[in-house]
Order: C-alpha cells, then structure tokens, then sequence
C-alpha cells in the first residue's frame, strides 16, 4: 500500500525518492512529510493555501541550505510572524497533465455502460494505483476485464483492490447476463450473482438441475426491474414450476415484457395478467385444464406441447382466449398433435386482423378447407408455418392466390401430400418469398436405406416404370429473391436445377436418389450447402459447381455473337483480338466462398 520503499542501503535523498514516487492515486502516505495520514499532523501544513512552497536554491555567500532556513526562521520569530516550514531538499514534482484518451467501443451498449460508471463519478480518464491495479489504466482495465464470463469477474475481484473495484462497477453497471448454473450449484449461487447486479435488464439461465418456485422468487428479489427472462433446462433437469407460482410471478414483474420458460410440464394451469408481457415462449407443455391470458399488449405467443397421446388439452378453448384477451397479437405459434381444422375455425374466428406470422406445426387433421379458413381470415400474412399437415398441391394454390404480395416464409416440411409441381408453383407465384422448407415433402415411402447395394438394385429393377414415375421427381426452381431453400430428407428428388442468384443457405440432407448428372446450380451467392447423408458422387458434384464455378474463373477464350445474335460461341485464342490491360480488370473473377458441410 506504500510504495516501493528503497532499499536502507542505497543513497537516496528525500527529494529525488520523492520525486521517482509522485503523487500516487489511493497512497495512505502523507504528500508533504511522507508519513502514514493515520492518526498524523503534518507539521508543515500551511495555514493559507495560495503560499508558494519554496523551493532549495543554492544561498549566497557559500552558506549552506541548512543555515540560510535557520537565519529565515529566526528573522520571522523576531518580527513575531508565523512562517510555514517546509524541507528545504523536498521538491514538489508537478502534477501530471490529465491526457484525454482515445476509447472506441464496437459494441453500443459498453460504450453506454461507460457514460453511466462516469455519472457515478469513476474516472474513467486519471490513472488507477499501480499497487492496486497492475500499472493499468482504469480504460484498459475495463476492457480486458469487460470480456470475461461471470465466473472469471468472481476470480478476477479476488487479486487486488483495484480489480475487485472495477470488476464491481462491471457488475452493477450490467444489463443483460448468459448464466449457465450447474448440476452441482445451489440457488445460493444464483443469488449471489444476481445480487451483484441491480440494474439488470435481461438474464438467460442454462439450469442443469431441478428448478421450482424458489428460483422464481430469488430472480424476483435480486432483479426488481427485470424485462425478459429466459430459463433453458437441460434433459436431465425437471422443471417443478407450478401454473399459479408462474402467474404470481408475472403479476409481480410490472416491468417483464418477454418470458421463455422449457420443461413446463408441471403447469396444469396458469392466470397470466400483465400489460407490460408482449413476447410469451413456453414449451414442454401438457394437459393444461385453465388457460386465462389476460395480456392486452401480447404480440407473439409460442406454445409448444409434449407429443404424448394422453395429453387433453383442449386447443380450441386457447385459441378463443386468445383472440378475446389479446388482440394485438401478431405472431402466433403452436405445435401439437391435437391441432385440428376446428381449432383453424376457432383462430378464424378469434379476428386477429394485425395477424402477420402463423405457425401450427404437427397438425396432421389440418386440410385444404383449413388452408382456405386462413386465407379467408387473414390476408397479409408474412409468414406460414403448416409443417406437418395434410394439405395437397390444392392448398398451395390458395396461399399464392391470397398472399403473393405479402408471404415472404413459406414453411411445408413433413407434408407428404405435397408434390414437386406444387413446390414449383409456389416458388412461381410467390415473387417476396425468401425462404421456402419443403423437408420429407418428396418422399419414396417405399425405398430404405440399405447396406447391401445389390439389394437395392434389384429393388430398382423388379419395381414397374409407372411406380418410378410416381416416385422420382425432378424440381425446377427460378427465383429472384429466395436466399433459403430446405430440401432435407426429399428421397423421392432425383433432379434439381436451380437458378437463383441470392441463394445463400441449401439444405439437401438425406436426399439419397438425387442424380449427380441431373443436379444443377447457378447460385452465384451461394454460401453454406448442408449434405450430410447423401452419395459420395452427388457430394463431389456438389463441390465441384459450387466452389469451382466456370462463372468465378477467368475465360481464357472470349466469347463471340453469331451474325444472327443468337448464339455465343467461342473463338480460338489466335483469331480474337488480344484484351487491353483496362479490360483485363473488368474481367478480374470474384472468389466465393462456399462451404459444403458433410456430417461424419
């Protein structure tokens, strides 16, 4: 705490030892005697502030600095003056120069959290203690300490003063924390971290162990103005929160605008009120007997159920609750085996005109006449989620007859009613759509993968042409704006042509039957294609249109018009003119960068 004090042996005199330590911010030493400040008087301690210290100067005369102060003293006691005395060998250093530094932040949200640790008066600007903080500046510091996970803050507090001052000013000055709480980890644990910060705004749990009620109310304790809260569980944790636990809980939160709960399968019912709540995601749900939203501000609600048999919910009376109590709502999303063409009425007639994204996934009871209850009840739909229906190329026809200026999101995954003209019709009708899933749409429901390859082959061979007619399909697709395309598991797909300059995303996992000399792509923009599962030849095929394009190379042998136009055809190297050095620029390729991922 004091310094580097010289070593007894070493010739040093007080003005220069004084001078190498300065003025040091948080020194407990006294800046005029160098004493301890406890329980100390310095005796030189001026009476008017605006004296100027004198400063030792060789006397005239040959007298020595010591015998010029005594005759100073002794001429101001006999005028009866008090004169203030101070070390003739101490010189005071100046102050240093207070520099302005320079702090750029990529991220918005520190660059703010600094403002705030400046209005609470941490300067952020004068040079902490080298005792206390490494020889780092408080900026510095900040930054370094800024990037560590909660459980470095907790180690890094522990080796100086210093860092235990910045790494609690981090801890207050937080608004958002990723928690992962352990198997092992008691909820007092939760609570010390959450304790540390006041202010904090949003918090995500990873809990590896049982949670119940008593997380709750350590949450509600620590954090009084909490707005979203996210709890994940993992497999092996149970989720032991009760429904009226929960909506006491939401009650109380006067400032939650967004709650994300897993594993709520002990529920059995729940009251929701709050007008500040607009984002609802629970998932594992079952058998819920009271469901009461009294939520006049939700915009999205996710309801994601268990895939048990036994489970009795009845989603229409969800629905109906929903459409009386909400009705600002904009993005609704259920997954159930129990949806049914009753519960599409029952949304239909909920009249949830600001309705924009929809998703009832696992619905095997919903049909084309569900398909033409949502059409007629909402036409400005941005996104449509039926994966797992029953509907047929009929019902593709009715989305792009009622949304081509709208849908953007078009997702039929596990809709094994729906063909590749249908797909081909939707990505034609629809001009705004970006992203289209059409997951185990095209399916051979006869054909299983086998280790054996001859068997195979003369499965092939005893099945009738009509029947391969029937399963193998070919899909065409040309779009101007689509950047996702999701063909997993299509193994009744054997020939693909795409020509669609901004897709970026290609999922062509498991699609087994898929020709490698019928397979085309002019995807200049492509990024990411996903073929795990699928032949070797068809990976190589892949590989080489993708990431050895002829488009992104150099041709060596320009290209030259028909006297009728219609053709290009290329000439010999020797019979064209050379290009000029400013056409060989223009002609400089663009490399791509596309990745082609295979699972092992």
């Amino acid at each position: 705490m004091q310094g580097h004090q010289p070593h007894p042996a070493t010739p040093i005199s007080d003005a220069a030892f004084l001078i190498k330590r300065g003025k040091k911010r948080g020194n407990y030493n006294c800046g005029r005697c160098g004493l301890p400040k406890k329980g100390h008087k310095c005796p030189y301690t001026t009476g008017n502030d605006d004296v100027s210290t004198p400063v030792s100067t060789p006397a005239a005369g040959g007298e020595s600095p010591a015998v010029t102060a005594l005759s100073s003293a002794s001429m101001a006691a006999a005028s009866g003056k008090v004169v203030s005395m101070t070390p003739p060998s101490v010189v005071r250093p100046l102050p240093p120069s207070r520099r302005r530094r320079a702090l750029s932040f990529d991220d918005v949200s520190v660059a703010d959290s600094i403002d705030e640790l400046e209005d609470e008066g941490f300067d952020l600007e004068e040079d902490p203690d080298p005792d206390s903080s490494g020889n780092l500046p408080a900026s510095c510091l900040w930054e370094v300490l800024r990037r560590l996970p909660p459980a470095g803050l907790l180690s890094a507090a522990r080796v100086c003063k210093g860092w235990r001052e910045t790494t609690r000013r981090l801890w207050r000055a937080a608004e958002e924390l990723r928690l992962r709480v352990p198997a092992k980890a008691q909820i007092g644990f939760v609570g010390s971290v959450l304790q540390k910060c006041p202010g904090l705004l949003k918090l995500s749990l990873m809990i590896e162990s049982d949670v119940d009620a008593t997380m709750l109310a350590c949450i509600a304790f620590s954090c009084p103005n909490l707005q979203s809260l996210e709890i994940s569980t993992s497999d092996s944790s149970i989720n032991r929160i009760l429904g009226d636990e929960l909506s006491r809980f939401i009650a109380d939160k006067r400032c939650l605008t967004s709650l994300k709960m897993e594993g709520c399968c002990n529920l059995g019912g729940f009251v929701f009120s709050s007008t500040s709540l607009s984002t609802l995601w629970l998932s594992d749900l079952h058998s819920l007997s009271k469901m009461v939203f009294n939520c006049p501000n939700l915009k999205e609600i996710s309801l994601d159920f268990s895939r048990q048999e036994n489970d009795s919910t009845d989603l229409t009376i969800v629905v109906d609750a929903l459409g009386r109590s909400c009705p600002k709502l904009q993005s609704i999303h259920i997954a159930s085996i129990r949806l049914s063409h009753d519960v599409v009425l029952a949304l239909g007639a909920a009249n949830l005109r600001g309705l924009r994204m929809l998703s009832l996934v696992l619905g095997s009871e919903i049909t084309d006449a569900s398909v033409a209850a949502i059409a007629s009840s909402f036409s400005k739909l941005e996104l449509l989620d039926l994966s797992g229906s029953s509907i047929s190329d009929s019902g593709i026809g009715m989305i792009c007859n009622v949304f081509p200026e709208t849908l953007s999101k078009l997702l039929l995954a596990l809709c094994p009613n729906i063909t590749s003209s249908g797909i081909q019709f939707a990505a034609a009708q629809l001009p705004r759509l970006e992203l289209l899933d059409c997951g185990m749409t095209i399916c051979d429901a006869n054909s299983e993968k086998s280790t054996d390859e001859e068997d195979n082959d003369s499965e092939l061979q005893k099945t009738p042409n009509s029947k391969l007619h029937l399963i193998y399909q070919k899909l065409i697709i040309k779009h101007n704006r689509l950047k996702k395309l999701s063909l997993w598991g299509c193994s009744g797909l054997d020939a693909l042509y795409l020509n669609c300059p901004h897709l970026n995303d290609l999922n062509l996992n498991s699609c087994r039957n898929l020709h490698p000399e019928r397979l085309l792509l002019q995807c200049p923009n492509l990024e990411r294609v996903h073929a795990s599962d699928c032949e070797n030849m068809l990976v190589n095929t892949i590989e080489t249109q993708v990431c050895n394009d002829f488009s992104a190379v150099e041709n060596h042998f320009p290209l030259k018009r028909l006297p009728d136009g219609s053709k290009r055809v290329r000439v010999p190297y020797f019979s064209s003119p050379q290009p000029s050095d400013d056409e060989k620029k223009w002609r400089r390729p663009v490399k791509r960068q596309c990745a082609v991922i295979v699972a092992a």
